[in-house]
């Protein structure tokens, strides 16, 4: 919008100074004709009774005075002549100075507004994202003060607490934290539900869905508006009981752990979104070995990620989250999976970046032929997809 801004204003600019460029013109001609009119009559002796103007003049001209004053007619008749197209072509430019003044500030007043609507939504999300924060910590507060009353009561025997009852009063506040940075950065959740929309397709109906690292329960309330059998299981105490006050199936537990407690073959679809980056890589090997061994014949594992090929997402997404553990390549992603057993492994883009991409140069010579390769190539490497998903099948 602010090249936009910045062209019309430009236009706008060179209109006014061709508009001041026609109005020299029109006073160039004016004072012509007046050193015309001024030539002709000093040609007149001053004691002629015709000095009485131009009209008087050419009413009782003599013959011998008939040359000049056709002269200064066919001169007069030019000069008003261009004094007439000059006028009629500032008539034309001011109102295209007008028009680009029009769209100037129509131009001013969209991004006015735009802002305004950006900067609403901005705190919108964030009064949203601080109600989401302020919710947990007082259920962190609740938590911690049973805790507390616990550990009060073991000091009070004169016991020294446990390294696990240490760490049981820490957690909360380590996911806590979490939860804020997730409510923070990760997004909306109406956002999140409606990318993971398409996801939702991949799951045969009626099917039971297990949902990994399940968050604050987006897909599983995507699932639920489709009548599948969604589960979630997340290691993060606040984002399970985020699950559970919307009525969702979530347990805690670690992930693996939880998958392994699944019987064999008992799984339509295995979910997991934003998750695997998060893992070491012999853990993540091993769940996707272990995901295979779970579902039925015909099962789908779908695990989504960011996409370390794209920098823009390696830049401003991956190493945003410092509990990222390493990313994932895609194809690195994909022969595990194969290698565990899955057939028809596709990888496919989930998101894709739009005004951050760089434009085309307009064109179709063979510079910008080559430039707008060169383009292509480097939205791909710098501007691709910043997220991928991978999609495998228990034959």
């Amino acid at each position: 919008m602010q090249r936009t801004i910045e062209k019309l204003a430009h236009d706008r600019s060179e209109k006014q100074k061709l508009l001041r460029g026609r109005l020299l013109k029109i006073r160039e001609r004016a004072h012509a004709l007046d050193r015309l009119e001024r030539d002709l009559l000093s040609k007149i002796p001053a004691s002629s009774p015709q000095k009485k103007g131009l009209f008087s003049l050419f009413r009782h001209a003599a013959p011998a005075d008939e040359a000049p004053i056709r002269d200064f007619l066919s001169v007069a008749v030019r000069e008003t002549r261009a004094l007439a197209l000059t006028a009629a072509e500032l008539v034309e430019i001011a109102d295209e100075l007008a028009d680009a003044r029009d769209k100037e500030w129509d131009a001013l007043g969209s991004n006015h507004v735009g802002m305004i609507f950006r900067s609403m939504e901005w705190r919108v999300d964030k009064l949203a994202a601080s109600y989401e924060d302020a919710r947990a910590l007082m259920r962190t507060f609740v938590l911690l003060k049973d805790q507390l009353d616990r550990l009060t009561a073991v000091l009070a025997e004169k016991k020294m607490p446990t390294p696990a009852e240490v760490r049981e009063l820490v957690e909360p506040i380590e996911d806590i934290r979490y939860t804020g940075f997730e409510n923070r950065f990760r997004g909306a959740e109406s956002e999140i539900r409606r990318q993971q929309e398409k996801f939702a397709d991949r799951f045969r109906p009626g099917g039971k869905v297990l949902d990994l690292g399940c968050g604050r329960g987006e897909f599983l309330e995507v699932l639920k508006s489709r009548s599948l059998r969604g589960a979630g299981v997340d290691g993060n105490g606040q984002m399970v009981d985020i699950c559970r006050d919307k009525g969702l199936d979530v347990r805690k537990a670690d992930l693996l752990d939880a998958l392994a407690a699944e019987p064999d073959g008992s799984l339509d679809g295995i979910f997991s979104s934003q998750v695997i980056e998060h893992l070491p890589p012999a853990y993540l090997k091993r769940m996707i070995e272990v995901a295979y061994a779970k579902l039925a014949p015909g099962g789908v594992l779908l695990l989504e990620t960011v996409n370390p090929t794209s920098v823009f997402a390696l830049v401003q997404i991956y190493f945003l989250d410092m509990t990222h553990q390493r990313p994932v390549h895609p194809q690195a992603l994909k022969f595990l999976m194969e290698s565990s057993g899955f057939e028809n492994v596709a990888i496919e883009e989930t998101a894709q970046l739009g005004e951050e991409r760089l434009q085309a140069v307009p064109g179709a010579d063979a510079v910008a032929t080559v430039l707008n390769q060169d383009i292509d190539r480097l939205n791909a490497l710098l501007f691709g997809a910043p997220n991928y998903a991978a999609l495998g099948t228990k034959k």
